[in-house]
């Protein structure tokens, strides 16, 4: 890694010394840096009422246009204007990172830097020396300031080829020591009334269909694009969520997003549909404060990615740069996963998370559930488990997620209990001794479910029994959920304490050697990079919505939801029609069997479900074979086709696991077999998914090995093929293959395909 720095004295030296220009036509904003290839520019600077400016180019174009900084704090002082530029540095950064798990093997981290200084002057103080980096020599300051400064905040720019990272940082040098947020004021002016694929703001839940609109139309679409959810905070009918994807009328791709949130609330966008102007709105936390801060501290990063193509909005790593790196020293114990669950059979209400129906509340410790008497309903029991188990042992398959197991279900949801759950205490029929021992000797680990029913507090008060559990018995792998209003009351999902929840909750479990898939916690900003075993998380409307899902719904995530990190979508569900998984329940999914094998490559996630029953797959096993085949982490990947809410096709290379005893160790490498002399074949898989209108494909074979020949099996919609009318039409081709071949595949509505491409 190369890195340059430079503390101006002068503009004219500093400027000449780092190859950035002024800007002459906009003296307010003065200082600037370029791209590594030069295609972006960000401009910052001041007005003449000290308020922080910055805009953002790319070829000379706006993309961001003059766009304010700062904050209010509650104490009613202002960090909006009266600054004063002191100083600014430059550095620049060449560095190539390896992931633990992830879409490629190889991340490169090339970006040029601008850290601008601004300073208020005190109050009683005579006003700086003009000049950039001067200071005064006559500050009064007073006892609470003894450095005499005013405050003091710092506006770091890290710009990337493909996109813009900015944040605010407050040294210790300041006369800031505590304080609180009341806004920040960060804006995004957009050069135009853009296209966007958005879900309304809220401090709650992700759990929203997209919406494709104009910028202009969102405040008429925002309140019919909400739906019931079991803890839901719109602020705005003119507030959307990050990741918001953006397309402009000349086919500029544009995302607005946020890394590294760490101590700081989540952030909103809130619209003001007359200038077209976007300002962050963060989350409040239960008095009402949008951010408690002790320098030296500094926000998450404020992301704009720009690209113009959509396929290279899927291949962008910006966010998760610009997180710090791997703070696990020891991550042998972190590995991917395929999975399957007694979750699905819930989901759909063929079978219950709670044990009995004899009592209308429950009190961990007091209510005997030996004397009760079982409904007959309950998943998660002793024979029900091993069933799976077995299944997932003939199939190749690494673990098995478990819910419903611990005492507490019968009166978990809706009523706010603090003290809901133990995760500890299983249930009668649930022997935790029995069913790991009988899960490991098959090659099996369970996974274990902690529902917090969002009383966080709960959670931290048993965490860290329960992981102490969890070690005991072999459990590597923890699903955790926050359904429901949050605990401590008035808090939301998204607030300051809860984001510092659920960093305290991967951190101790780091230590415990276990791996975090979180549901209905904040949406991923990239800390997968810094706390790897992070390895999924819910954060958007995923499976268990059934029938509510819209064709092109999987079209969009990857360009908004999955940008952040990977998501535990629960694809592979080839029964569509709820009645016939659970008799008696009603609602039908759209998207055909080719749509969900196509899943399990164009959403990235080490950890990958196998979703729906045991008895589901059996009746497809052709089609199964391919979520039995399929990969989990990949050496490479490449976006061949992509247009948000329309398509997206992608081919991905497997990462080698190690050589052991003739096949690759570990049973998510089991997908790849090794010939006589050791050697691995050669292997990639294809996979496409289609929105609400037919698509078709147009597959070049360009990434093969040249003068190889590969077994090309295809998975893919019939002619008839039909999210609605005919979902459950697919057909399966077998050819060769072998670089520069093209392969056309159809991809009916709502549909999709899948291929897998081995060297002979």
């Amino acid at each position: 890694m190369k890195r340059i720095i430079s503390a101006i004295v002068a503009v004219a030296a500093a400027l000449m010394a780092t190859g950035c220009t002024s800007v002459n036509e906009a003296p307010d904003l003065a200082y600037s840096i370029n791209s590594p290839d030069g295609t972006l520019t960000v401009y910052a600077g001041i007005t003449a009422d000290g308020t922080p400016l910055y805009r953002l180019e790319r070829n000379g174009e706006a993309v961001v246009l003059p766009s304010r900084l700062g904050f209010e704090l509650t104490d009613g002082s202002s960090l909006a204007d009266g600054f004063t530029i002191t100083k600014v540095e430059y550095d620049t950064a060449d560095e190539t990172w390896h992931p633990v798990w992830g879409e490629e093997r190889d991340i490169r981290n090339h970006y040029n830097e601008m850290l601008i200084t601004c300073e208020q002057r005190p109050e009683g103080a005579k006003a700086p020396q003009s000049g950039v980096g001067a200071t005064d020599p006559d500050y009064t300051g007073d006892p609470g300031n003894p450095s005499g400064k005013g405050a003091v905040m710092q506006i770091r720019f890290r710009l990337y080829d493909d996109g813009l990272g900015f944040r605010y940082e407050f040294p210790q040098d300041n006369k800031l020591r505590y304080f609180n947020i009341k806004e920040e004021l960060t804006e995004f002016a957009m050069s135009g009334d853009h296209t966007a694929w958005w879900i309304s703001g809220d401090y709650d839940t992700q759990e929203y269909n997209y919406t494709c609109s104009r910028l202009s139309e969102i405040g008429a679409h925002s309140g019919s694009t909400r739906i019931n959810n079991a803890s839901a905070t719109g602020f705005s009918d003119a507030g959307v969520q990050t990741a918001l994807q953006m397309k402009t009328d000349d086919g500029l791709y544009i995302n607005l997003h946020e890394a590294a949130v760490v101590n700081y609330p989540t952030t909103n966008l809130a619209l003001d549909e007359r200038r077209m102007v976007f300002r962050t709105w963060l989350t409040p936390d239960a008095e009402g404060v949008k951010g408690r801060m002790q320098a030296p501290c500094v926000t998450p990063w404020r992301t704009v990615q720009v690209c113009d193509d959509a396929r290279k909005v899927l291949a962008s790593r910006l966010i998760l740069n610009l997180n710090e790196p791997c703070a696990i020293d020891d991550v042998s114990w972190i590995h991917p996963v395929k999975y399957m669950g007694v979750w699905w059979e819930m989901i759909t209400g063929k079978t219950q998370w709670s044990y009995t129906w004899d009592v209308p509340s429950v009190q961990l410790g007091v209510t005997d559930y030996r004397a009760l008497k079982p409904h007959g309903q309950h998943g998660a029991n002793n024979e029900n488990v091993m069933r799976y188990i077995d299944f997932a042992a003939a199939n190749g398959f690494d673990a098995v997620l478990v819910e419903g197991w611990n005492e507490g279900w019968e009166d978990w949801f809706g009523c706010q209990k603090d003290y809901v759950f133990d995760f500890v205490t299983p249930y009668p029929d649930f022997d935790l001794e029995r069913l790991n021992a009988y899960a490991h000797a098959k090659g099996i680990r369970l996974v274990m479910h902690h529902e917090t029913s969002s009383s966080t507090v709960n959670y931290e008060r048993h965490m860290e029994a329960a992981y102490q559990l969890m070690n005991r018995y072999g459990y590597d792998a923890v699903k955790s959920g926050y359904v429901g209003n949050i605990i401590p009351y008035g808090e939301h999902h998204y607030s300051q304490p809860l984001i510092n929840h659920y960093l305290y909750a991967i951190q101790r479990a780091a230590e415990h050697h276990i791996m975090v898939n979180a549901h209905e916690a904040v949406r991923p900003t990239g800390l997968c990079r810094t706390w790897p075993n992070l390895i999924g998380n819910e954060s958007a409307m995923g499976t268990e919505y059934r029938g509510a899902i819209n064709p092109g719904h999987t079209c969009i995530l990857p360009f908004t939801r999955l940008q952040g990190g990977p998501m535990d979508y629960t694809p592979g569900i080839l029964e569509q029609d709820m009645s016939i998984t659970a008799p008696g329940q009603h609602g039908k999914m759209r998207h055909t069997i080719a749509n969900q094998l196509g899943l399990y490559v164009t959403f990235y996630s080490p950890l990958q479900m196998a979703a729906d029953l045991p008895e589901n797959y059996e009746r497809f096993p052709d089609a199964f074979q391919f979520i039995k085949d399929v990969a989990v982490d990949w050496d490479e990947s490449l976006y061949l086709e992509a247009e948000p809410g329309e398509y997206i096709v992608t081919a991905r290379k497997p990462r080698l696991q190690t050589l052991n005893s003739g096949r690759l160790s570990g049973k998510s490498g089991a997908y790849q077999f090794v010939y006589k002399d050791g050697k691995p074949h050669d292997v990639w898989y294809v996979g496409g998914v289609c929105g609400d209108k037919a698509h078709e494909a147009t597959v070049a074979l360009d990434f093969l090995t040249p003068g190889v020949r590969y077994e090309a099996v295809l998975y893919a919609d019939a002619p008839d093929a039909d999210c609605d009318s005919a979902p459950q039409t697919y057909v399966i081709s077998r050819s060769e293959a072998a670089a520069g071949d093209v392969i056309k595949v159809p991809m009916a509505r709502g549909g999709g395909f899948a291929l897998s491409l081995r060297s002979l």
